[in-house]
């Protein structure tokens, strides 16, 4: 099934714009099954020239329901359909960011008819809706409203199925049977057995075979996602895979992160076999200048990076750059935040003691850096993570023993968590490698569950 959908809105950012029209057209593949559309109030003032353009005003979105008045039945309307839209990033963007808005993450398989025209009807003058659909003969009454840009949108997407379903490239791609694949095994009970916990989860296929290894925060949700995904050859392959489903609730999800590493290390399934994208690509790592100055500097990570920890993205390893400058009064020219040929900026407002132009000794300041370096990396430190358990009445723990780590387990709450010869007997082992030191080097350094030295 398949969510047809055009907005209007009052500016080209779902950042600082809002949604003052929508419509959305469901398709079984075959029909128009059902339509939505109603103007929205975008609780702000709309553009003179937007205005201009849709026909839409402020008098006639000052009686019309809020985006948050209509967002349940939108997500009922979608549930489990493929998003599509002409240029869907645009629509998909400023949805997505309206439930944001509202704490629920949207998430939808999606289709974008631009690209898909461009691939079905190349050398079209323009692939513009209104010029698209002139040079297609296809009617829209009302451009540049909702309804209008939606029923012309599924016009053009019928015509592209019957493109596709005759096209020899896309035969075996056919969106009827990729639809029926979908409805069948996202309403099968492989799914509907898996639980709404944090976990890790494991797909089979008829042979038994182990193909796939995931972990989520919520393991029934992100298993369904993957049969709403017809992206790529490789997404519908293992979707039309899967035989059988299994799970292992975690509760801590630094628990699921190090168990989905190592069953991944263990089993070698064949969808997980492809290089993924680090989960963390960026860092932290020291050198020491001709100074003798311990310098901090921010790397795109690499086999060859030596971090002493790690973050999923770079602002995030720039801003705890920054936290452990404030906290340490380091030198913002020695972390690599400020360049400049003399001290750095922080220097004038006294708030670097001026190891930037050695006016600090490096016996000095490195007392200093040794101490932050010591604060973000496990750097042969003994100490249990306490985190949430798969019950109410219990506890995860991981032990990290020396600088490294020896496994994870669960003790109940009555139980104390003072000893740590009690705590290990509680722990099951598992190998140490470079990915678990770095998911527990980025958990403790996101100050997340409680940590126990001894």
């Amino acid at each position: 099934m398949f969510a047809i959908v055009d907005i209007e809105t009052t500016g080209g950012s779902g950042s600082n714009s809002r949604i003052t029209e929508i419509a959305v057209i469901i398709h079984d593949g075959l029909s128009v099954v059902e339509k939505f559309s109603t103007l929205i109030n975008p609780e702000m003032k709309i553009p003179y020239y937007i205005s201009r353009l849709t026909g839409i005003t402020d008098q006639m979105v000052t009686g019309a329901p809020k985006f948050y008045e209509i967002a349940k039945k939108l997500i009922e309307l979608m549930r489990d359909k493929i998003f599509i839209a002409h240029n869907v990033g645009f629509d998909y963007g400023f949805i997505r960011q309206e439930y944001k808005s509202l704490g629920y993450d949207f998430n939808l398989a999606k289709i974008c008819t631009v690209q898909l025209s461009r691939k079905l009807l190349p050398g079209k003058r323009s692939y513009s809706l209104g010029k698209l659909c002139d040079e297609l003969n296809i009617p829209n009454n009302a451009r540049h409203r909702a309804e209008g840009d939606a029923l012309a949108t599924t016009a053009l997407f019928e015509l592209l199925l019957k493109v596709k379903n005759g096209h020899p490239q896309y035969k075996t791609f056919a969106v009827e049977q990729l639809t029926r694949n979908i409805s069948f095994k996202a309403g099968n009970a492989l799914i509907a057995k898996l639980p709404e916990e944090t976990g890790v989860y494991y797909f089979y296929d008829a042979q038994g075979t182990l193909i796939y290894i995931g972990k989520s925060k919520n393991i029934r949700q992100r298993a369904l996602s993957h049969f709403r995904n017809s992206s790529s050859k490789k997404s519908v392959n293992l979707m039309n895979s899967i035989a059988e489903t299994d799970c292992k609730v975690t509760g801590s999800e630094l628990v699921a992160l190090l168990l989905e590493s190592h069953e991944i290390k263990t089993h070698k399934p064949l969808f997980n076999r492809a290089k993924r994208r680090s989960t963390f690509s960026h860092g932290i790592e020291v050198f020491e200048d001709l100074h003798g100055y311990k310098n901090f500097r921010l790397v795109k990570n690499t086999a060859q990076s030596n971090p002493i920890v790690s973050f999923t993205t770079q602002e995030g390893a720039k801003q705890y750059l920054h936290d452990l400058l404030t906290e340490f009064t380091l030198c913002q020219k020695l972390c690599g935040l400020y360049a400049s040929e003399g001290s750095c900026f922080n220097y004038q407002l006294k708030a670097c003691n001026g190891a930037c132009i050695q006016d600090e000794t490096a016996d000095v300041y490195n007392k200093r850096a040794q101490k932050a370096i010591a604060a973000s990396g496990l750097n042969n430190k003994s100490f249990f993570i306490i985190d949430t358990g798969r019950k109410p009445e219990e506890s995860a723990l991981v032990y990290v023993e020396n600088g490294k780590y020896r496994g994870f387990g669960y003790i109940d709450n009555t139980e104390s968590i003072s000893d740590p010869e009690l705590l290990k007997n509680y722990i099951t082992a598992y190998p140490d490698n470079r990915d678990a030191q770095q998911l527990i080097k980025y958990f403790v350094g996101q100050k997340r569950g409680r940590i126990v030295h001894f």
